[in-house]
């Protein structure tokens, strides 16, 4: 089933965060901070897979991927993902060209986050089925990001999620066809562009979020400590050309810079880019509250 626009109650009859209701919340950006951490440490765990996340596109290609793949889970009677059906998929919602579709999915297969199912009658189709080791993944970035939600409400998502497994299956495809369908959320403000567009580039954004101090932030620069390109370059698995050169692009937006020349003394980053970032994300939890709720009424 996929996503509709009435209002759906979680089984407390709480209604889910709206995105203007999160960015309004005074305690939504301690939770984002909380939430960038957590991500950052997935990484940490895993960097040679968590790039296949580490960019506003490939973000958008994996989800593609287990929308598709937890949708026939759940429900035997829809077709089962393959090569082709998942080209059909992006190439429909504009995600990106079929060949770089392919090219995602043939490196997923290569690090075995994607596995070939056991085929039936028909041995010209090959389909494929989700890895233990991603979905362990996924479901680390999925509860982090409900820990953060029940941090706004003191809410018992996580603790639902952990009893019933299954209500990621459910969830997560609703909450990612939701997005892949919000501009909002796939043209993102520029000064998150000038990160999510690049190469490892949501790694470096979410590291960012991350340093920030706690509490009340002043209106203009923030200050976060020092912090050099190749700093991370060789933490993202990224060449220092590359950090370099995001780093430059955001200095150019005027939403971040360094004490000195020569990327010496701490670094700064901007209001505006910090408030960009709280927006945008806002997109991406409010779509996740609604699908869990949801998936949790289902379950009852």
């Amino acid at each position: 089933m996929t996503a509709r626009s009435e209002c759906v109650r979680s089984p407390d009859g709480e209604t889910p965060f709206t995105p203007e209701r999160l960015v309004g919340d005074p305690l939504f950006g301690e939770a984002l901070r909380q939430a960038a951490l957590h991500m950052v440490a997935i990484h940490d765990a895993a960097p040679r897979i968590v790039r296949y996340t580490a960019s506003l596109r490939k973000w958008l290609l994996t989800q593609a991927i287990l929308t598709l793949h937890f949708e026939r889970l759940t429900d035997p009677s829809r077709p089962e993902l393959t090569a082709a059906r998942l080209i059909d998929f992006i190439a429909g919602n504009n995600v990106a060209s079929k060949n770089t579709a392919a090219a995602h999915l043939a490196e997923m297969r290569n690090y075995r986050l994607l596995l070939d199912a056991e085929q039936g009658g028909d041995k010209r189709i090959r389909p494929l089925i989700l890895s233990d080791v991603a979905e362990g993944l996924i479901r680390q970035w999925f509860e982090g990001h409900l820990s953060s939600l029940d941090r706004l409400d003191e809410g018992t998502r996580l603790a639902q999620s952990q009893t019933e497994p299954t209500l990621m299956h459910h969830a997560l495809p609703r909450a990612m066809r939701r997005l892949i369908a919000d501009r909002a959320w796939c043209d993102p403000p520029e000064s998150i562009a000038a990160f999510v567009s690049t190469e490892s580039g949501s790694n470096i954004l979410h590291d960012l979020v991350a340093r920030l101090p706690t509490g009340v932030l002043p209106d203009q620069r923030i200050w976060i400590g020092p912090l050099k390109p190749g700093e991370i370059s060789s933490r993202y698995i990224i060449s220092r050309t590359h950090a370099q050169r995001v780093f430059a692009r955001a200095g150019d937006l005027g939403v971040l810079g360094w004490e000195s020349s020569g990327s010496r003394g701490p670094l700064w980053i901007s209001r505006d880019l910090v408030d960009d970032y709280r927006h945008w994300q806002a997109v991406k939890f409010a779509a996740l509250d609604e699908a869990f709720a949801w998936a949790a009424l289902q379950a009852r």
